[in-house]
Order: C-alpha cells, then sequence, then structure tokens
C-alpha cells in the first residue's frame, strides 16, 4: 500500500485524528478521483477526472473558478446526461453555470417534463408522472470552499458511473445543479490561500492561510449572498432565483461551512424554530430524507447532528426560502479546513475529505429525493392547494400599494415580487380605501388568490410575537416598509373590477425635456435623482437646490416640487446650452428622472423665486470617502459602496480606518463610518477628522455604533450605560444555567423594523412624501438628542416604535422618542448620525434616500443661533 493511498483510506474513514497519530500525514493531501469514488461503482475511463484537465486532484490547491468552469463544463458537453448553461454573470464579471442532470430519454423531453410538473401544482390539476425535480446548489459563501469543490466529484459520478442503480436514478430525476453561486467570494479565497500557501502544509490554525472566513464569504460588493434568496439586489441571485421558479424543485440542498471545531450538520433543524409558514409535514418529510445521509454517515462512523443549532425562520436563505416556496430546504453544515488542513481539537480537517462529505450526501440528497418521489410530489402539490384554500379564507383580498411621486421605487418592488412568482396587477381605477384614495396612475394590487400566497404572506405581513427569542438572522423583513411604501390590505373595499392589466418591471424613461431659454428642474422623489445629480456635478454643471416647496413655472404649467428639486440654471454655466439640454434629456431617459423645462423665473403661491438664495442654494460635487475593515462591519460598508457605486455611479475612495495618515482631506467633501464592533479612531485620526470637518466643511456621515462614537468625540455626549434589570429587592438574580440562551437573547434586537417620525423639511428629509419612515434596527444603543439644538433631529423614533420583527418590551420603551437620524454643524461643516444603517442589505429603499441626501444636502443644514437649552 502507497503512502499517500493509505492516508486515502485513513480520511475516506473519517479518521484523520488516527492518520496523524501514525505519522501518515504527507506534505500535500492531493485526492485524486479515486477517492471520491463510490465503493462497488464502475465509472466510464472517457470521462475526464479532475487531474486531467486541472492538473491536480481536490484537495491539493484551490480550484480557482476558471478551472472549475472549464472543467465542469468539458464534462458536461462530453455527457449526453448532462447539459449546461451560463446563467448570469457576477459584478466582476465571472459566469455562473447552470446544469440540468438526467437521462438521455428525459432530455430529449426535458421542456415537456418541466411543463407537465409546474402544471401538476396549479389547483386541481392532476399529479405529473414525471421525474423527481432536485435542486443541489454549492458555494454561496465565498470562503467556504468545500460547497464549492463538491460539485466537482458529483458532476464527476453523475456523468461517468455505471450500472443499473445510476441509470435508474437519472430515468427518475432531474437534477438541477448551480455551480457556483459566488464566483467573486471563491476567487478571493482562492487567492487567499495561494497566497499564504507553501511547499509545506501549515496546519497551525493561527496561520495567516486560514484566516480568511469574512473577507472571502462575500461577493464584490460584500455582500452575504445567501440573504439574497429573498431580497434580490445582486446578479448572482436573480440568475439562480429565475432558474429557480422555472423549475420549482422538490427538494433544494445547499451545501456550506461552518467553524472548524463544529462536525456536521444537516437539517430538519431545531424543531422550535420553524418559520409558522412552513408546514410540519415538511420537517417530517426532510427527517426521512435525513436517514439516507445518516446511513452514509454511519457506515463511516463519522461525527454529525441534525436537529440543534440551526433555525428555519429568515425566509431568506437557501435552504428556508425553499420551504415557504414549496420544496423541502435542507442545509447541509461541516467544520471548514479554511486552508485546505487545520489542526482542530477533534484531529486534523482536510478540505478533501470535507468534498468527501459533501459530495457523499449530494448522493443520499437524491437517492432519498427519489426514494420519497410520490410522499414529496404529493406534499409539494397539497402545499399549493391549501394555499389556495388560505386565500380563500383569508379575510383579505389582496393588497394595494404605492410608491407616491417615485415610479422607479414601485417598478423596483414589481420587479421582487415577479421575481418571486408573484403576479401583480396595476390598479384599474381610484380606489378610496383606508382612509385615502389610491391612485390608478401610481397604484398596483396584488390577489391573493393566487399559488404564491404563503410568499405573499411572509412579504407583507408584520409579525411582532414569536414563540421563542433566538433567530440566527433578522426577525422583520416586512418588505413594504423597507421599501417605504403605502400599502394596505383590501378586504370588504376589494372588488374584481379595481384589477387592472398585469404588471411587470419596466423601462423607466421618462420624455424628454423641450428646450428651454431659463433652466430645467428635476424632480427630487425619484429614486434615481442623486444619479442624475452627479451627473450633472460632475459635468462641471452649476445647479441649485431647492430648501422648501416650490410652484415652477414649466412646460406643462405651473408645477409644485417638493424640498431637494434640482434646478439647472441656463445662465451662469461654462457650458453651452445644446449639452445642457442633451444631458438632462440623458437624465430622463437614461435615469427615470422626471426633468421639466423652466418657462420663468417667478414662482406662484408665495414660494420663493429661483433667484432667492435661500430658497434655491448651491451644492457640489461630492467626493466620498468610505472607511472599511479596522473593527467596521464589512457587509455596513459593502452596502454603502453598492449603493454609491453600483446605484448612483457616484466614486467612492475605500481606506482602512486605521491607515489615515498621509490623506490630503482637502480632497473630500464626505466621510462615511459605518458601525461595527470598534468603530471608534484613534485620538490622532479623530482630532483630524474634526479638523477637517470645524474648518474645511466636510461631510461626516455615521451609522450605528460609529454615531454614537461621533456624539462622544465630537459633541461631548457620553452614551448612557445600559444596565441590566436586577430584582425590585436588590438581590442579584439567580437564574439556571439551561437557560442561558434563551435570557441572553431577551433584549437583542432581532433585525427588526421600527417606525421613525421624519422631518422632511430638513434636507435629510427631501424627497419625503410623508414624517412615516420605517427603519431597520439590529442594535440596542440609542443616541442621545442634543441640549442646546432642537432642530437637529431630522428623525426619531415614534412611541410605539416596533412595526415588524422581535424587539422586548424593555428595548421597545428604551428606544421609543430617542433619535433615529441627527444632523449638527461642526464648525464650518456638519456632522450626520444615523442610529441604524440606511442602506442595509441594498433594501431598503426609504432610508437610502436619507443617506443620499446627507451626501448632497449635509452642507445645506444650518445653526440655530437662538438660545434653546433648558
Amino acid at each position: 500500500m502507497t503512502h499517500r493511498r493509505a492516508i486515502r483510506q485513513v480520511l475516506a474513514g473519517g479518521c484523520i485524528a488516527a492518520a496523524a497519530a501514525s505519522g501518515l500525514l504527507a506534505p500535500a493531501l492531493a485526492e485524486p478521483i479515486e477517492f471520491f469514488q463510490v465503493d462497488g461503482v464502475s465509472y466510464d475511463a472517457d470521462v475526464p477526472a479532475p487531474e486531467d484537465v486541472i492538473g491536480w486532484g481536490v484537495g491539493e490547491h484551490p480550484v480557482r473558478h476558471e478551472q472549475m468552469v472549464a472543467y465542469l463544463t468539458e464534462v458536461a458537453n462530453g455527457s449526453d446526461r448532462i447539459s449546461v448553461e451560463t446563467i448570469g454573470y457576477t459584478h466582476e464579471r465571472r459566469p455562473i453555470l447552470f446544469f440540468v442532470v438526467t437521462s438521455p430519454d428525459n432530455h430529449a423531453r426535458i421542456d415537456d417534463i418541466r411543463a407537465n410538473h409546474l402544471a401538476s401544482l396549479e389547483p386541481g390539476a392532476p399529479a405529473s408522472d414525471g421525474p423527481a425535480i432536485l435542486w443541489l446548489n454549492y458555494g454561496v459563501h465565498g470562503a467556504e470552499s468545500a460547497g464549492m469543490d463538491a460539485s466537482i466529484p458529483t458532476l464527476y459520478h453523475l456523468a461517468a458511473a455505471q450500472g443499473p442503480e445510476i441509470e435508474a436514478t437519472l430515468d427518475n430525476s432531474v437534477i438541477l445543479i448551480t455551480a457556483i453561486f459566488n464566483p467573486d467570494g471563491h476567487s478571493r479565497r482562492a487567492n487567499h490561500v495561494e497566497t499564504f500557501g507553501g511547499e509545506v502544509r501549515t496546519t497551525d490554525p493561527a496561520h495567516e492561510q486560514h484566516n480568511l472566513w469574512t473577507t472571502a464569504r462575500t461577493n464584490h460588493y460584500w455582500f452575504d449572498l445567501n440573504r439574497q434568496w429573498l431580497l434580490q439586489t445582486q446578479p448572482e441571485s436573480r440568475a439562480w432565483l429565475e432558474q429557480w421558479h422555472a423549475w420549482k424543485p422538490q427538494v433544494s440542498a445547499d451545501f456550506h461551512e461552518m467553524g472548524t471545531e463544529s462536525t456536521f450538520y444537516f437539517h430538519p433543524g431545531e424543531p422550535r424554530r420553524r418559520n409558522p409558514l412552513i408546514p410540519e409535514q415538511a420537517r417530517e418529510l426532510t427527517l426521512g430524507i435525513a436517514q439516507h445521509h445518516i446511513g452514509f454517515l454511519d457506515s463511516e462512523a463519522r461525527l454529525y447532528t441534525s436537529e440543534e443549532g440551526f433555525d428555519n425562520f429568515y425566509v431568506g436563505k437557501g435552504s428556508t426560502y425553499p420551504q415557504v416556496n414549496g420544496s423541502l430546504g435542507i442545509l447541509f453544515e461541516i467544520g471548514a479546513a479554511r486552508g485546505g488542513l487545520i489542526e482542530a481539537e477533534r484531529g486534523l480537517v482536510s478540505h478533501g475529505d470535507n468534498v468527501r462529505t459533501h459530495f457523499r450526501t449530494s448522493l443520499t440528497t437524491i437517492e432519498g429525493g427519489v426514494a420519497a418521489h410520490d410522499e414529496i410530489a404529493a406534499y409539494q402539490r397539497e402545499f399549493f392547494a391549501n394555499s389556495m384554500a388560505a386565500a380563500g379564507r383569508d379575510r383579505d383580498r389582496g393588497f394595494i400599494f404605492t410608491a407616491e411621486g417615485d415610479p422607479a421605487r414601485a417598478n423596483m418592488f414589481v420587479d421582487l415580487l415577479n421575481r418571486h412568482d408573484i403576479r401583480v396587477n396595476r390598479l384599474a381605477r381610484d380606489v378610496r380605501s383606508n382612509g385615502r384614495t389610491w391612485r390608478a396612475d401610481e397604484s398596483y394590487v396584488i390577489s391573493l388568490n393566487q399559488p404564491q400566497y404563503t410568499m405573499i404572506r411572509s412579504l407583507f405581513d408584520r409579525v411582532t410575537e414569536f414563540e421563542e427569542n433566538i433567530f440566527y438572522d433578522v426577525s422583520g423583513w416586512t418588505l413594504p416598509l423597507a421599501y417605504d411604501l403605502d400599502y394596505a390590505p383590501l378586504g370588504r373595499d376589494w372588488s374584481d373590477d379595481i384589477v387592472g392589466t398585469e404588471a411587470s418591471a419596466a423601462e423607466l424613461a421618462q420624455p424628454a425635456p423641450p428646450r428651454s431659454n431659463y433652466g430645467y428642474v428635476l424632480r427630487w422623489s425619484d429614486y434615481y435623482a442623486p444619479r442624475g445629480l452627479y451627473r450633472l456635478l460632475d459635468a462641471d454643471i452649476r445647479v441649485r437646490v431647492a430648501t422648501e416647496s416650490a410652484t415652477i413655472a414649466t412646460h406643462l404649467g405651473a408645477t409644485e416640487f417638493g424640498p431637494g428639486a434640482v434646478f439647472v440654471p441656463l445662465v451662469g454655466q461654462d457650458t453651452d446650452r445644446d449639452t445642457i439640454h442633451e444631458l438632462v434629456t440623458s437624465i430622463a431617459r437614461e435615469d427615470g428622472v422626471a426633468v421639466h423645462a423652466v418657462t420663468s423665473g417667478s414662482t406662484a403661491g408665495g414660494s420663493p423665486d429661483l433667484g432667492d438664495g435661500n430658497g434655491f442654494r448651491a451644492v457640489r460635487r461630492p467626493e466620498v470617502l468610505v472607511l472599511f475593515d479596522d473593527g467596521l462591519t464589512s457587509y455596513d460598508v459593502g452596502e454603502v459602496w453598492h449603493q454609491l457605486d453600483h446605484r448612483m455611479h457616484i466614486p467612492v475612495t475605500l481606506r482602512r480606518k486605521n491607515d489615515l495618515g498621509g490623506l490630503d482631506w482637502s480632497r473630500y467633501t464626505h466621510l462615511v463610518i459605518v458601525g461595527g464592533g470598534n468603530a471608534d479612531l484613534s485620538a490622532r485620526s479623530a482630532d483630524r477628522v474634526g479638523q477637517w470637518i470645524r474648518e474645511d466643511g466636510g461631510v461626516l456621515i455615521t451609522m450605528r455604533q460609529a454615531s454614537r462614537m461621533a456624539q462622544s468625540v465630537f459633541f461631548d455626549m457620553e452614551a448612557e450605560e445600559d444596565d441590566e434589570d436586577a430584582s425590585d429587592n436588590g438581590t442579584p438574580d439567580r437564574r439556571n444555567y439551561s437557560e442561558l440562551g434563551v435570557d441572553d437573547a431577551e433584549h437583542v434586537i432581532g433585525g427588526a423594523i421600527f417606525q421613525t417620525d421624519l422631518d422632511p423639511s430638513n434636507p435629510i428629509g427631501f424627497g419625503y412624501s410623508d414624517r412615516v419612515l420605517p427603519v431597520h434596527r439590529n442594535t440596542t444603543f440609542t443616541l442621545q438628542r442634543p441640549d442646546d439644538n432642537p432642530f437637529a433631529v431630522v428623525a426619531q423614533y415614534a412611541d410605539e416604535p416596533l412595526l415588524s420583527g422581535y424587539a422586548s418590551p424593555r428595548r421597545r420603551d428604551e428606544i421609543a422618542g430617542t433619535p433615529a437620524i441627527i444632523a449638527q454643524r461642526l464648525g464650518r461643516g456638519t456632522v450626520v448620525m444615523f442610529a441604524d444603517n440606511p442602506t442595509f442589505r441594498a433594501t431598503f429603499r426609504g432610508t437610502e434616500r436619507a443617506f443620499m441626501n446627507a451626501i448632497f444636502f449635509g452642507t445645506l443644514i444650518d445653526r440655530p443661533y437662538g438660545d434653546y437649552e433648558d
């Protein structure tokens, strides 16, 4: 027996620690394809093994994305069992591959199989006699390399395995594989491992090669793509969800890694942490599939767990989203090998062995799904039938919504709903309901009488009561609130004649304005107005911004514009009039911003004339510096970066928080500091930032913990300590240790949505149509109200602030009435402090506007000169 084969056999048996003790470990752990081949199965020698194309076996070196694409494409193109297509591209322009695996006979009628399966889910339709539809997704987290690389032996096996068993499996199933979900993150992981790799494996967990969890986990803009099944703001998730709904698989498996000291986990998960929208039968069927995993794992004496730790509550994860869409979602997690081979208390953990475990449980997922196909298919049909029945019993008949004055935001929401296979219709006529008139030209309706009833309820319902208050992710995700929509259920006010044509995402182009001899005005309430304003400023065109509402004479007659309207005068420009007209036309057509041609500088209704220096004030082009790393949350930084760069096309300078020396501060107009475990600046950096604000007129924008830092450092306002409750008689409380997890979570805010009262007359509030602004909150501290400036609080939490999600009564009371956004002058500059993250997951469209207002209008904040102290 060779030295390396001895290692492979030991690893295959799951006894890595024993291998280490016997001195069998070699300097490298290349795993030729024999390590992954299943005992008793013969393989087609004409199907290339990974080492034949890539150059090494899985586990010896990281497999880069382009190498995986080349290998898997070659395998697919050479097999009559597999088809492959590119379904999308990442921000860094890497392809996302989608494979359909089944027998050649099934491939010949694949369109009919898909159509018949989808038709069988319609109410009252007969069952389909087609094969099981099974979905395997790999690599949503870039650092979790076993989840990526497992697709290699899986597709090899499905292409090369021979014999009656594999033939029967392929006849009885259509296996859908996305490889991989997160190419950009995985590429970052491969670069990191190779950068710190050596000729000899370093298994020390302290070695930098193993320190890549957060930075490689995310996509280009540092988004966690396993939260994107619901939110759909990233190109990767949009690509895979389109395919998921095109097939509506019966089983969806999601492969991950977790902490190195953990063993192996698979669903059904913690029984008490199940979203109430998920039927109990889903758990029972998942338990049935789990017996197939257990059979394999027990045969190799492997350690595992199945009903502890992980929940099924937040519907935006890859293992939970399927469960509110009629599928069985199964999460797999394995203790990570990080750089490839790492020491742990349980022995050495090997990447190749982790890949093999994910590969073998991919096969047991297929095995279990095929074995229970009839029961699972019946459950899926029953799920949608029950959804329709529940819709019929619901006192509500549907929902109505609008984004008044902002068609782009409404259009984004329609697009989101369509991506979740939810039918949306335009409002056919004006409707009076819930104390207001909903206008047909800007409102939409959603009938609950459709198969996606359960998904609609999961998006629209406000849930604030929970059986248990421990959450793996956010507890509140009511998306109309995130989009700051006016919406309401329709019950007695519903009638079929209000349902107009079916709506889908539309081009946002606005008509080009006619040429003007005076100037142009842009409506600030349009979502992409900041992008249009930056285009003007970047072209060195002088603009003036309305500080209050104004009725302006335009080519459409007297038109009312709210605060923030952007006026482009023709006088005093260094750019000719034709060029200005071409640019504002491009803004109307490409950015969807309403642009009006101004016919006179005289306004109506007592509003300021266009030449009024207070009513219309100049703004300058922002030069934005965003800090990252060194204790700041990378997710928050990525969301800011995405909002400015990707959405608004505003360039961003990224700089590490602890590396501010040598900067030319005169270059920057804005500094953004997000929250995190350590948002504090060094004393030297804080002094320099303070000088930049006071003397250069810089605008500091802070979020979450950084806002508390700003109050302390720049305004000498120390945060109050959060004293824990004591018993009434002063005796220290004593509790059972078994209650620690639940008790610790009692006062944690589980990513909830809170209501604030917004001042729309403040420059940070420009563009809002009302005072109610929902915000996302996942911290417990509060900002202090400035004693000497009653105008500084732009938004404060309502007296009953919780809209959706979990927050204990104590936290609600502490937060009620406290500031949510503060904007204060500091010398010549301004500090804008957000208690929350206004760009959370690129989904909170309402608070994103306040952030953009801080970017463009922070300099418009005035200081009071009266004595307002008590």
